[in-house]
């Protein structure tokens, strides 16, 4: 997660530093290009060295350890971007209500005359009905099936992508907590008194055919 956050805010300092909207025609051009690559390296980069790590600190099963971290990640990540998803909206929500009772209290101070209230009150069926009618002609019909197509061939597409990317990041956390397992520095016994001069027991024949 360190080094995620690293990269992330790295990625986003060299974003802004490219952004030019005085000096570029088109400043986000090729913009979300790069992100998307951006954000695949950052993603690979923290599994590896977080499944490493953890595989080099792993007692036994070092590849079930860097497939743990990389669940850990993955999960810590949705939660946060779940969370950063949910406030914008919310927040969006809230500029929303706000604009329109302001819009309001400044209709009511302006002093709106009865006459334009009934006008637009007379109009609203109308408006209603042009609409309801607009919705039902086959033109808007063929309009509602192809953006419809579209959503879901979209919705298709990120969920395959998503479901390679998961596949993908567990096969680097396997591979790369194993090798941080095999890479562990040797475990050296110091178990014992240091101060054991004791030679060991060792067994010699006797005659008869035994052991003493």
């Amino acid at each position: 997660m360190i080094v995620y956050l690293i990269m992330s805010v790295l990625g986003t300092a060299i974003g802004a530093s490219l952004l030019s909207p005085m000096s570029k025609p088109d400043p986000l051009h090729g913009f979300g290009f790069g992100s998307g690559v951006w954000v695949i390296v950052t993603t690979v980069l923290a599994v590896f060295v977080g499944s490493y790590y953890a595989g080099r600190c792993a007692p036994v099963l070092g590849w079930l350890h860097g497939l743990l971290s990389w669940a850990v990640m993955t999960l810590l990540v949705v939660y946060g971007m779940t969370s950063l998803i949910t406030g914008a909206v919310s927040t969006a929500g809230s500029v929303a209500a706000t604009t329109a009772q302001v819009t309001a209290t400044a209709a009511n101070q302006s002093g709106t005359s009865p006459s334009i209230v009934d006008n637009a009150k007379q109009q609203l069926p109308a408006a209603v009905a042009s609409a309801a009618s607009a919705a039902s002609s086959p033109q808007a019909e063929q309009t509602a099936r192809e953006t419809a197509d579209t959503a879901a061939r979209g919705v298709a597409r990120a969920s395959w992508f998503s479901f390679a990317a998961l596949v993908v990041g567990a096969i680097i956390a396997i591979v790369s907590g194993g090798a941080g397992f095999r890479h562990q520095p040797p475990f050296e016994e110091t178990g014992g008194s240091a101060t054991d001069d004791t030679p060991p027991v060792r067994s010699r024949a006797v005659p008869g055919g035994g052991r003493l």
